[in-house]
């Protein structure tokens, strides 16, 4: 487990099964009815008290294990929240589309309505964790979270200045208005900033990687966050380049039954 090769493939592994799962349970949902969407959520939520008794268990325990389950712990508490947002229970106020006649700061209202919710509990939470974890050893679990977090932040921002491709194909029935107040366009003064800041701490984790190169702990966690921004990084150039990037997960989606 002290591989840092074992850490990476880990990575890439549940960025694409979380990915992959989450997508076939809300279009799971969407085949079985509107109802269903919110159950899910709701049938689901020990996951998050799993992550969250995770994340707390390993903060004062600095080893590969606990490095390991940090890691692990951040993930699921993440991916309960994307979930809720995917299946509408913790959205916005907003569930309009935008009208087409909408624009400058208006639009900005309009769009930040739909994901108000989600983004204020998101910020809560990534404050209590940042608490948690102040003078604890293992700080893994909540940089985990910090970087999902931002690399989030930075795709909405993107696709609300504009990037040239979008890919709406997944959104699930209950967020399927958020297509309209995405901007199918040339990249914006943000893209860069945000390719540049995505460079700039990958770069930053891999040098934390040849520092703890002795330390089996800090390398294994260094090598997660590093993974985890460099595909966070590949996801923003999705928005730019001709990449059939959704086949990925199209062939594990649920397929709609016949009547």
């Amino acid at each position: 487990m002290s591989n840092p090769w074992l850490a990476v493939s880990l990575v890439l592994f549940l960025w694409w099964f979380l990915t992959g799962a989450i997508l076939y349970m809300v279009k799971w949902a969407d085949y079985k009815g509107q109802k269903f969407h919110k159950f899910l959520s709701l049938m689901l939520f020990p996951f998050l008290l799993f992550g969250v008794y995770g994340f707390f268990h390993t903060l004062n325990d600095y080893s590969v294990i606990d490095v390991y389950l940090a890691f692990i712990s951040a993930l699921l508490i993440w991916a309960w929240f994307e979930l809720a947002f995917l299946t509408g229970m913790l959205t916005g106020p907003n569930n309009m589309e935008k009208p087409s006649d909408v624009c400058g700061f208006e639009r900005f209202v309009l769009a930040w309505r739909t994901v108000a919710y989600s983004e204020i509990v998101l910020f809560v939470v990534l404050l209590m964790l940042l608490v948690a974890t102040l003078g604890k050893p293992n700080s893994f679990g909540f940089l985990t979270f910090l970087v999902l977090y931002f690399c989030r932040l930075s795709a909405k921002i993107n696709l609300f200045f504009g990037v040239p491709k979008i890919n709406t194909e997944f959104l699930p029935m209950p967020v399927r208005h958020l297509a309209t107040h995405f901007k199918v366009a040339p990249t914006s003064w943000f893209y860069p900033i945000s390719i540049l800041s995505l460079l700039l701490t990958s770069a930053f984790w891999v040098q934390n990687c040849i520092i703890n190169l002795e330390n089996q702990a800090g390398l294994i966690g260094f090598s997660f966050l590093a993974a985890l921004t460099i595909l966070a990084l590949l996801e923003h150039w999705f928005m730019v380049l001709a990449v059939p990037d959704a086949a990925l997960w199209r062939w594990m989606l649920p397929k709609p039954r016949v009547k």
